[in-house]
Formats: structure tokens, sequence, C-alpha cells
């Protein structure tokens, strides 16, 4: 059995790769033709054990992805599975599928969900995810301008993103960052919201993607309730681990409005209708997602 390391996977899918695998896997998840495993977390002294999997007969494989968590740090790793003969096939380092694969689902769902004349971009963190949001993003639209509120970026560091980028990036307090802009990333540690819902412009696409807890949340109900759509990987899920969803006040979030990915990705459920709308995607981060990036790292590195 190979052992995979980021660098390995790095070298071998590009983000495009990343979000065409992602959009054929929930393609399939939404005509049932691939399954998922919820989230497992176990805890003791300080330390977290979460696991999470899926079967992806499509794509010739199944999976787990297996993680610690201690003091807010993350190591992942992933095993996968043949699908055919159930043969293990590879371990993963996994932190490179994780940073990939969260931003290739923000911009899938942004296809469905977002303006296709979006140029401003909004981000809140920048952290691994902020990163990986912010070249992604800057990759599938033509923008204008990003503009980033954080609090431990520097200018120095503003300007080698901008380069790398190749789009004006300004560093902002949360209320600028947000005004009039035409998509908003969150991806964040914040315990409460990171900015007034109220804010967001009309026609405005959010992608809140920092936080996988229950009891913390970076939208308020604000945000929620001017929400046409808000889009989830997966219901279960989502509606047991997203604290944006699960602290909501009832009138904010009515079940008609929360809508799965593969919904849209099949053609199920419109997205968009009118350019005023504002329309919000949340993510988890769930097992399909990792199960289907390793399948493609794996094969690529098999010459496939």
């Amino acid at each position: 059995m190979q052992h995979i390391t980021d660098a390995m996977v790095d070298a071998a899918v590009t983000a495009q790769d990343a979000q065409h695998c992602l959009r054929e896997a929930f393609r399939a998840f939404g005509d049932a033709q691939a399954a998922m495993q919820q989230r497992i977390r176990t805890e003791a002294g300080g330390l977290k054990l979460s696991t999470l999997g899926a079967v992806i007969p499509g794509q010739q494989v199944a999976g787990a992805k297996v993680y610690t968590t201690i003091a807010g740090q993350f190591s992942f790793v992933i095993l996968l599975f043949s699908a055919e003969d159930g043969r293990p096939l590879a371990s993963f380092d996994a932190a490179a599928i994780t940073r990939l694969r969260t931003a290739a689902c923000s911009v899938i769902a942004a296809g469905y969900l977002a303006r296709p004349d979006a140029r401003t971009l909004a981000l809140f963190g920048a952290g691994v995810q902020g990163r990986a949001h912010l070249a992604q993003f800057a990759a599938a639209y033509g923008l204008d301008e990003i503009r980033v509120c954080s609090r431990h970026v520097t200018p120095q560091q503003a300007d080698t993103w901008a380069r790398a980028c190749g789009v004006p990036l300004r560093l902002c307090t949360a209320a600028e960052a947000v005004d009039g802009a035409d998509l908003v990333v969150t991806a964040s540690r914040a315990q409460q919201a990171l900015f007034a819902g109220e804010a967001l412009a009309e026609g405005a696409f959010v992608a809140a993607v920092g936080s996988s807890l229950p009891h913390t949340r970076e939208l308020d109900d604000a945000a929620l309730r001017r929400a046409a759509l808000v889009a989830v990987e997966w219901r279960p899920q989502s509606l047991r681990e997203a604290g944006d969803l699960v602290l909501a006040a009832p009138d904010a979030l009515g079940d008609a409005k929360i809508v799965e990915l593969g919904a849209l990705v099949c053609g199920r459920v419109r997205g968009r209708t009118d350019a005023r709308q504002i329309m919000v995607y949340k993510s988890v981060g769930v097992g399909l997602e990792d199960v289907a990036l390793a399948g493609l790292a794996w094969r690529r590195l098999q010459g496939g």
C-alpha cells in the first residue's frame, strides 16, 4: 500500500482538477450513486479523534478520513480502498486534500449561487483555508479587488498575496470588507458572527467555511434571514454540526430554504434566479470530498 504525501498531492492535482472531481462526486451523491458517513468525534483528556468517510463506486474508491485535534491543531490521514475488490490502495497525509477540497467546493457552490459578474471578494480569516479560497476564487472570477479582514495579516503579506493573485488587495475592517462585496468568504475560528448580516449587499454570495462546531457561528440571523437559499453539503451532518444553522432563530432559517449541493449539481434544485438574491453556502466538510479527491490523486500518481 502506497503512502502519499501532501507534496505529492500538490504536484498531481490542480485546483481546477479538484473542482471537476468534486462536482462529479456531488453529482453521484445527488443521484444516490454514492454514500457518506457522518463525522464521529471521540474526545478524552484534551485529545479529539474524528472520523468520516464515503463510498463512491463511480470513481472506484471508498475510504475514510481520520484526524486528531489538540489545542485547535489538526493532523489528518486518509485511508483509501478500491471499490472494485476492496483492497487498500493508499494512505495520505491529507492536509493538502483538506485545503484543496474545501475551497474547491466553495467555488462549485458559487457557480450555482453567485452572480457570474462578481468582481469583489471579501475574505474573513487568512489561515490555510483563507489563502486557499483567495487563490481559487481569484482564478475562477475576474476580480477587481480583494478585501481581507484579519488581525494576523501584515501589509507585507497582503502585498505578496496580491502579486500572487494578480488582483489588488487591501486590509479592511469587517464593515469595510463586506460593504458592496459580491463574494464573501468566512474562513475564521470566530465564536460569534463576523459582520452584520444587514450589511450584505444585494446579490452577494457568502461561503461560510470556518466552523463545523454546533456552538460557534460566523453568520448572524440577519444574514440567514436575508438569504434566498442556504446550500449545504449534506443535510444530516450540516444540521447537526453547523452552528450557523443550529443556533439560528426559527424565523431565520425555514426548512425549505436549505438545499444540498448535490441537488444543485444534478439540476433538481435551481440556484440563483435573480441578480438581487443573497445566497449562502455553509460548509462543514464531508467525507465524500476527502475520498473523491484522494481517489483522483491516487489515480494521477498511478499514471491514470
